[in-house]
């Protein structure tokens, strides 16, 4: 396609009729022309902002888009409502990938009940590959916002499903044949299922129900980036074990064929949290169907403590996501 906006033809086929789910609370939404979307709240609501571009993978873009940004609400105890959408794409790119994203996003938005907006979508030189930038709005009662900041010295530090699970289905999708002619098929197949456990929507609206203090969804930077993010933003230290933290096979087997480190690798569909009553926390998860593991506590100080195996070292800063080795 031509550089500049995609034409209006294309937009109204591939774009536009893409969208099918509508929110009560959107009052102008999607159309050709229109540059803003509008919203209605209750009184006693607030707005909820979240944005994040996608660039790791070029595949499953449109569901990854969506996905990612209706958790980031989430962590903040946010019910997602819907999600503005700006494709940049290159020149090479067909009709039909863009419809098939398109397809992606509205297949993700319609599974949690989120309209898409709005947006712009644009073929330019400046990229090489697609890349969608996202803006999500949620909206949360007034006085049951969750921060990242909100844990505390004594706190139980709460780690949902398995940490890995992006990196390892977007892995192993990038790179299955080379995984295929080295792992049985069947493990390559789990390890692409895993995008079934992205969503950490379930999880945040147990915990928010559960009085839990600090929420922080578990992205690129891996567990490691993210406990560093909740540590730093709240001003406190951390003794995790990290024996503790939970892994999938699949994830090890991945990590150690392309030899990079599981605990730096984005992990989108686990959810870190603090709680006063952590095993609390983890039997009200447990019940709902979802696995969570207390991994430590926050401490006082500033000292971020990883213990294995009777050795202890200290947690360092966020560092470039392992993804961005693979792929």
């Amino acid at each position: 396609m031509k550089v500049g906006k995609v034409p209006e033809a294309v937009l109204k086929r591939s774009v536009l009729k893409q969208i099918r789910t509508t929110r009560p609370e959107v009052l102008l939404g999607a159309s050709v022309g229109e540059d803003c979307a509008a919203l209605a709240l209750q009184e006693d609501e607030i707005f909820v902002l979240s944005t994040d571009p996608i660039t790791g993978t070029v595949k499953d873009m449109g569901r990854l888009a969506i996905a990612i940004t209706l958790n980031d609400l989430a962590s903040a105890g946010a019910e997602p409502v819907g999600v503005m959408l700006t494709f940049l794409l290159p020149e090479r790119i067909s009709e039909a990938k863009l419809r098939a994203m398109m397809e992606q996003a509205e297949e993700a938005a319609h599974a949690a009940n989120v309209q898409i907006m709005g947006g712009h979508t644009e073929i330019t030189k400046a990229v090489n590959q697609p890349v969608i930038s996202v803006v999500g709005v949620g909206k949360a009662k007034r006085g049951q916002l969750v921060s990242t900041s909100g844990a505390r010295p004594g706190m139980d530090i709460v780690l949902t499903k398995w940490i890995g699970l992006e990196g390892t289905q977007i892995i192993a999708k990038e790179r299955e044949a080379e995984l295929l002619a080295h792992f049985p098929s069947a493990l390559v197949e789990e390890a692409k299922s895993f995008e079934q456990y992205l969503s950490v929507l379930p999880e945040a609206a147990v915990a928010v129900k559960s009085g839990v203090s600090a929420m922080h969804d578990v992205t690129e930077g891996g567990i490691f980036g993210a406990l560093w993010e909740m540590a730093e933003s709240s001003g406190v230290g951390l003794e995790i074990d990290i024996k503790k933290i939970p892994i999938r096979q699949e994830t090890v087997e991945v990590c150690e064929f392309f030899d990079i480190n599981p605990y730096e690798l984005i992990s989108s569909g686990s959810m870190l949290m603090a709680s006063t009553d952590g095993n609390g926390l983890v039997r009200a998860l447990e019940a709902e169907g979802i696995h969570a593991v207390c991994i430590g506590k926050a401490t006082e100080g500033n000292d971020r403590v990883l213990l294995a195996s009777g050795e202890r070292r200290f947690l360092e800063p966020p560092k470039t996501d392992e993804l961005f080795k693979v792929v």
